[in-house]
């Protein structure tokens, strides 16, 4: 049967679908760091018109009420913002300093609470989301095969460094063109496709697989799994390979809580784990020393990153932290102190209350997910999503990289926005286990 869905109804809808199809595109062009924030303040744009014309305008752009849920993320960024402000003044810091992280906090931290805010508000469907990135996977599968020989044909690394880099940024890698990477201590190649760095691209990876594995059209569906695949194994990253195996099945089960076959699989499953815990166990610490070894120098810099991060918060700005960003010493080959990790770039930057400002909406929003996932299928996908956060958090640092995997706030405010009736939840385990 052919498929009749109109897969581009509201506005939302269109520039939701567009940016994720287009990704590329705005990757060859540079501009795709500053797609991510203006689309995320237009869809804010689109919420604060539709709360306050409401019913007067088409029915297409009606918002909805703000969840509770999504509050949290709006707090919780302004909380940001707050601690921000106090550690520039702490450090007597220049206005303009302030005005610069302030635009900064615009294009990062305020991101996660936007985009939550617009799948909560806007009428988006889910299948919107996974049908754009499942034609964001083919696209990467056609331009695959180019990649790969680029190396071996003599094609430079680093193709060009775009002029939209004048609007300012982290730095000149998000708005670089790059073919492949060159491991300095192997040699090998790593593919980085159109993130900044190749574990960003592994963790881009994740998200077009759990979309992808979403879709009802198997064609696509093939599409994005296997794009999602191929994106986490070329750029070989240590986090996505932990994420594709762990993820999806940790939220599968997460989502049959309710269900009698998920606690008969549990009680069977831990009367195994009795008898061969402990080889799983050296099994599981060989293999965490053997990633760790793998990239030796990577996971030397990271440690020392964050034991700089930890000592300097507790012992210079323990309550508002730093204000800014700073440049760690030629021991980390100057990159910045806390960065590689969310939560010590956040003890840094904003101290304890900043950390306090993530962690309140990511704890809450995971609980509530994890409530919505017994009952719809959006809500499975926006646990996935939280879960995946939670671990990149731990190797990535979510601010910079919110401009990429905004999509996936979208499907957590997506899941924030349904409404859970318990009893209903209630019998539907007394019937699954009569």
């Amino acid at each position: 049967m052919v498929e009749t869905t109109d897969f581009s109804e509201t506005p939302a809808e269109r520039l939701v679908g567009g940016a994720i199809r287009l990704t590329w595109v705005f990757y060859l062009l540079g501009a795709l760091y500053v797609v991510g924030p203006v689309l995320g303040w237009t869809l804010a744009g689109l919420v604060f018109l539709g709360l306050y014309l409401g019913p007067s305008i088409d029915a297409r752009w009606h918002a909805i009420s703000v969840p509770a849920g999504v509050w949290l993320w709006i707090i919780g960024m302004v909380v940001m913002l707050i601690t921000l402000l106090i550690g520039h003044m702490d450090y007597g810091l220049s206005i303009g300093q302030t005005i610069k992280s302030s635009i900064g906090w615009a294009k990062g931290w305020a991101l996660l609470a936007l985009f939550p805010l617009a799948g909560a508000c806007l009428k988006i469907r889910p299948q919107i989301i996974y049908r754009a990135y499942n034609q964001l996977g083919l696209q990467t599968l056609f331009i695959l095969p180019f990649l790969l020989v680029a190396p071996y044909i003599g094609m430079p690394e680093l193709l060009y460094i775009s002029p939209v880099k004048a609007v300012g940024g982290p730095g000149p890698e998000f708005f670089s063109v790059i073919l492949y990477i060159t491991e300095p201590g192997t040699g090998g190649f790593r593919w980085q496709f159109f993130s900044p760095w190749a574990p960003a691209a592994g963790m881009m990876g994740v998200v077009m697989l759990l979309c992808g594995l979403e879709d009802n059209n198997k064609a696509w569906r093939f599409a994005g799994i296997f794009a999602g695949i191929v994106m986490i194994l070329f750029s070989k990253s240590r986090m996505s390979l932990v994420a594709l195996a762990v993820i999806w099945p940790v939220a599968w089960c997460a989502a049959n809580l309710l269900t009698l076959r998920i606690w008969m699989i549990a009680s069977a499953s831990a009367a195994v784990l009795g008898v061969i815990f402990a080889p799983l166990r050296d099994m599981a610490l060989t293999g965490l020393s053997a990633m760790r070894a793998a990239r030796a120098d990577s996971t030397r810099v990271r440690d020392t990153l964050e034991r700089i991060a930890l000592d300097r918060w507790y012992n210079e700005a323990p309550i508002f932290g730093h204000g800014i960003v700073e440049r760690g010493p030629h021991l980390v080959e100057y990159m910045p102190i806390g960065s590689h990790h969310s939560w010590y770039g956040l003890l840094f930057v904003k101290g304890i209350i900043g950390v306090i400002g993530l962690a309140v909406p990511m704890v809450t929003s995971f609980l509530e997910c994890l409530v919505k996932a017994q009952v719809f299928p959006v809500g499975r996908v926006a646990l996935s999503m939280m879960l995946m956060m939670f671990l990149y958090s731990f190797g990535e640092n979510l601010e910079m990289l919110i401009y990429l995997f905004w999509p996936a706030m979208i499907l957590i405010g997506c899941a924030l926005r349904r409404r859970t009736d318990l009893s209903n939840m209630m019998g539907s385990v007394k019937k699954d286990v009569t």
